[in-house]
């Protein structure tokens, strides 16, 4: 028999963290209705009429937890296997619908106890998700064939070489997991599980694995967004009642915490890392345990902002660092609290080390006070709203809580636990799970640089993947599966029809200018208690000098480092007691600040933006310890191979002498040269509002907006800024190969491209369009359809248009298992010599139903619709821009593509730049027939594993 729980109520007000015991407390909750199926499936429903679309997340509760040794990775892979094919969806699966629907893409991740499958569509495709789901979970597994999996085991090994293998410090999680975790425990292997493992699974494993995990009882359906609650219950049925339940037993693990008999430290020598990290680890308590609560806040508070204890030393008096960090991982059966510092080039850990142990001892003596902690208590409640502003983030956490806990409700009651925290709480947990107790500590240092690790600390036992050419598995892709289609009460292959077409809601926009020259652009929007806004003054690096490159970043960082009448420490926790955010950043072509805050907050919060825009700390301690963390950013920039690229890159396109080519960090040698003086003097000459620009996002009035300003308008004067225009790029006339040398890479980084178009040029969104079905439209296109799902060469691969009010780049970009390096550029030469004779029928329909009905969920969160206003802004667009672009692909053809592709992605026109390792790789890119690869940097030693 079917159970039903209803709950519906309101998002009211929160609690906020100075109210008195006296006032009236409200409660925050997500309205949901939840009904459980005769097969165990859950099924939760939230409306949320906003705006015309509908979220829908599937959530399995099959993590890497539930995997056996010599079997990892499985949850993983499955994650991956979901979305290639299934019995009445066919090849190609959700990815391929959801193209044509409209939706945000299949998207889902594994974490150590779930796997969740996810998206946003438009509200008239609905049914078609419903659809698609059940046939996900019920009509999957026939489908999964020798040559499937053998792909995507590829696929999967390539992520992990992308995320773990080929980044700096990437091994360190699994060190830790293998120390502090037991053999028999669960979480003492990764979620991506060990590259062997994977290459081991075979196909008995596969369906094994999912008959067990992938059962209607072991699910929760979540459908969020603009909905009918009866015909979606009704829909639910039809496609979900017939798949039957599970029949192997699901037995609940057991909470079990991670075990450190005795503190141990380890070292590992990072081909990647050019600067040493230490990481602390500290088992501690599972998810919603009491004590969680208060290990957050202790988390934040002893390395977040001026204030907190291991910033004091270790960044302040010993200047051994620019950052500490610290976090609270809570999964369903233990948990960790990790610290982890990044010293500065050369110094050892064993400083570090100590400089923690001062900040323990520094916080032992005085605590946390009352006025810190409410601070901290303030920014959870701007965040939980934050996580409230689209349908997808609330679907997620009913989905969360019901797969934990049973109860979709649980958020009041996790708020409630947030803010019952108390001062005493977090000094006991800092005793009873820190203070005194055995850990792990990592030491992962530059190669050849063993002496900066912790004294006393033995090898880490890493296993590195060799890559030899020609030794994957093969595969044919291209082979369909044979089999005979699971039995059901109705013909599944007819997908669904839509429904009534949601109309296009565009935000009304409203402007106005100040008399400082001061230009607004806002969008009132009351579904959560927030504002958000930026101000964008433009210029940034395009108005550095060549000697002065950075400048413009450390200025925009410096107006973050206190006031004239406030310290870093005193602004910091001003915000933070507002529960805001406000902080200051650059770009090539623009110098941004921008807050976040709860409405109520708002008034305070812009005489705060206001303050430190008008009247600059400018400190000569804060600038010496910027210029540091800048130079630390650079160095760990030469050996991670994707910021590699993109500078060298950057400078094969537009020329060396051009400003457009140089990293906006600057370079160490010219950040060194920096002075205090330089940072006044282009804070003076440049920050004006006469090139600037306010976008507001939220729940307050244009009214209201304009009234704010009047003292910015009054105290903050306008003068005159010519921003250079630089000299136009030019796309190459013939094709030449770069190498740039990275030794033991397991990947090759590939950048591909040329000059094309500014934002502003007429043919720059046809373009785009154009540009869809060739990289553009993730799993639709034929990049990845090519490379990804038919070669697996790569985890992803994309291609774009780069425009700005500069002229830009078409890049295509991606990372490939270095042996195929050379397959893989052959692959991308091909299908770019093919692409303006080979569009086809089927791809103008495919383009067209995407990009008209995406449109129904382009203005969803606020961080998108201060996107659209920053394209009005900066384009000189009208406001009802999208439907103008809406006619550019209504009256888009064949014809048209073609003549754009053979324009614009001329691959006899570009620059092919591949970042890895020369002695197997730089020979053979000869075969691509673009001449002889030009090395780029000094081919390195050879560093042996």
């Amino acid at each position: 028999m079917k159970k039903i729980c209803i709950a519906f109520l309101a998002i009211t007000s929160f609690i906020a963290c100075n109210t008195s015991s006296e006032e009236k407390t409200s409660e925050l909750s997500i309205n949901y209705k939840k009904i459980e199926l005769a097969n165990g499936l859950d099924v939760i429903f939230h409306v949320d009429k906003s705006d015309p679309i509908v979220a829908v997340e599937l959530m399995v509760h099959v993590g890497s937890a539930r995997e056996i040794e010599g079997r990892t990775g499985f949850a993983h892979l499955f994650e991956h296997l979901l979305f290639l094919e299934s019995e009445n969806l066919g090849k190609g699966g959700l990815d391929k619908m959801s193209a044509k629907i409209g939706g945000s893409g299949a998207n889902g991740s594994t974490s150590r106890d779930r796997t969740n499958y996810l998206q946003t569509v438009p509200k008239d495709a609905l049914e078609k998700m419903i659809w698609a789901e059940a046939d996900k979970l019920g009509y999957f597994i026939n489908t999964v064939t020798a040559s499937v999996l053998a792909k995507e085991k590829q696929v999967v090994k390539n992520e992990k070489r992308q995320g773990v293998d080929n980044r700096p410090y990437g091994h360190n999680q699994y060190v830790i997991g293998k120390n502090l975790y037991p053999k028999d425990h669960p979480y003492n292997w990764q979620v991506i599980g060990s590259l062997e493992d994977l290459q081991n699974a075979t196909l008995q494993d596969v369906k094994n694995f999912y008959q067990k995990w992938y059962v209607p009882n072991n699910a929760t359906l979540v459908l969020s967004g603009d909905l009918d609650i009866e015909q979606a219950t009704k829909w639910v049925h039809t496609y979900f009642d017939e798949i039957p339940k599970g029949t192997k037993e699901i037995t609940p693990l057991e909470k079990r915490p991670g075990f450190v008999k005795e503190t141990k430290f380890l070292y590992y020598e990072d081909n990647f890392a050019r600067v040493p990290q230490l990481t602390m680890v500290w088992p501690t308590v599972e998810a919603y345990h009491p004590d969680a609560y208060a290990l957050d806040v202790l988390s934040e508070y002893l390395t977040t902002g001026k204030s907190a204890p291991l910033n004091k030393v270790l960044v302040d008096d010993l200047k051994l660092t620019s950052y500490t960090g610290m976090y609270n991982n809570n999964s369903e059966l233990a948990g960790e609290v990790q610290i982890y510092v990044r010293a500065f080039n050369g110094k050892k850990l064993n400083a570090i080390k100590a400089g923690i142990e001062k900040g323990f001892s520094n916080f032992e003596a005085k605590g946390i006070s009352e006025k810190d902690l409410n601070r901290i208590k303030a920014g959870q409640e701007t965040q939980f709203y934050g996580s409230l502003s689209s349908v997808i983030g609330k679907g997620t956490n009913l989905a969360s809580y019901n797969t934990y806990l049973g109860n979709p409700g649980f958020v009041t009651e996790d708020i409630k636990r947030t803010l019952a925290v108390t001062t005493s709480d977090v000094i006991r947990v800092y005793n009873t799970y820190i203070k005194d107790k055995n850990y792990i500590a990592t030491s992962f240092v530059p190669k050849n640089s063993a002496n900066l690790a912790l004294k006393g600390a033995v090898l880490a036992n890493v296993v590195e993947e060799k890559i030899v050419n020609g030794a994957e598995e093969s595969f044919d892709s291209k082979i369909a599966a044979t089999y005979q289609k699971t039995p059901s009460s109705f013909d599944r292959s007819i997908a669904p029809k839509y429904g009534e077409t949601p109309t296009l809601a565009v935000p009304k926009v409203y402007e106005s200018t100040l008399e400082n020259g001061l230009k607004i652009y806002g969008i009132e929007n009351n579904e959560v208690p927030l504002v958000r806004f930026n101000f964008t003054i433009d210029g940034g690096q395009l108005l550095e000098s060549m000697d002065k490159l950075g400048v413009a970043n450390l200025t925009a960082n410096l107006l973050n480092k206190g006031t004239k009448n406030k310290t870093v420490k005193e602004l910091e926790e001003v915000i933070q007691e507002l529960g805001a955010s406000i902080y200051s950043y650059s770009d090539k072509e623009s110098i941004t600040i921008s807050g976040t805050t709860l409405a109520k907050n708002y008034k305070k919060t812009l005489a705060l933006a206001q303050e430190m825009l008008l009247e600059p700390r400018f400190d000569e301690k804060e600038f010496d310890l910027l210029k540091k963390a800048t130079i630390a950013s650079l160095r760990q920039q030469e050996a991670n191979p994707n910021a590699v690229a993109r500078n060298a890159y950057n400078e094969l396109i537009y020329g060396k002498e051009n400003i457009l080519s140089k990293n906006i960090l600057g370079s160490i040698t010219s950040v060194e040269m920096i002075t205090l003086e330089d940072i006044k003097t282009y804070y003076n000459n440049y920050i004006s509002p006469s090139v600037s620009k306010m976008l507001v996002v939220g729940a307050i009035s244009k009214e209201q907006i304009t009234t704010s300003l009047t003292s910015l308008n009054t105290n903050w004067k306008a003068k005159t800024v010519v921003i250079p225009e630089y000299k136009t790029i030019e796309a190459p006339t013939k094709p030449a190969v770069y190498f740039y040398d990275i030794p033991n890479a397991k990947q090759s980084i590939l950048q591909f491209g040329a000059p094309a178009l500014a934002a502003t040029d007429e043919d720059f969104y046809a373009a785009t369009v154009m540009n869809y079905i060739l990289g553009g439209g993730g799993f639709a296109s034929r990049l990845t359809q090519e490379l990804r799902e038919g070669k697996g060469y790569t985890y992803g691969i994309r291609s774009g248009f780069s425009g700005t009010k500069a002229k830009g780049t078409f890049t295509i970009s991606s990372g490939v298992r270095s042996n195929v390096t050379l397959e893989s550029a052959q692959a991308v030469q091909k299908i770019l010599k093919e692409y303006p004779t080979t569009f086809s029928d089927k791809d103008l329909e495919t383009t067209k139903s995407f990009l008209i009905k995406s449109n129904a969920r382009a203005f969803e969160t606020p961080r998108a619709k201060l996107r659209m206003l920053s394209n009005i802004s900066n384009y000189d667009l009208k406001t009802t821009y999208v439907k103008d672009r809406e006619k550019v692909v209504n009256n888009m053809t064949k014809k048209r593509i073609t003549a754009l592709a053979n324009k614009y992605i001329n691959p006899n026109k570009m620059i092919w730049l591949v970042v890895g390792d020369a002695e197997t790789q730089l020979e053979r890119m000869k075969e691509l027939g673009y001449g002889i690869p030009i090395l780029l940097n000094k081919r390195q030693e050879q560093i042996k594993n």
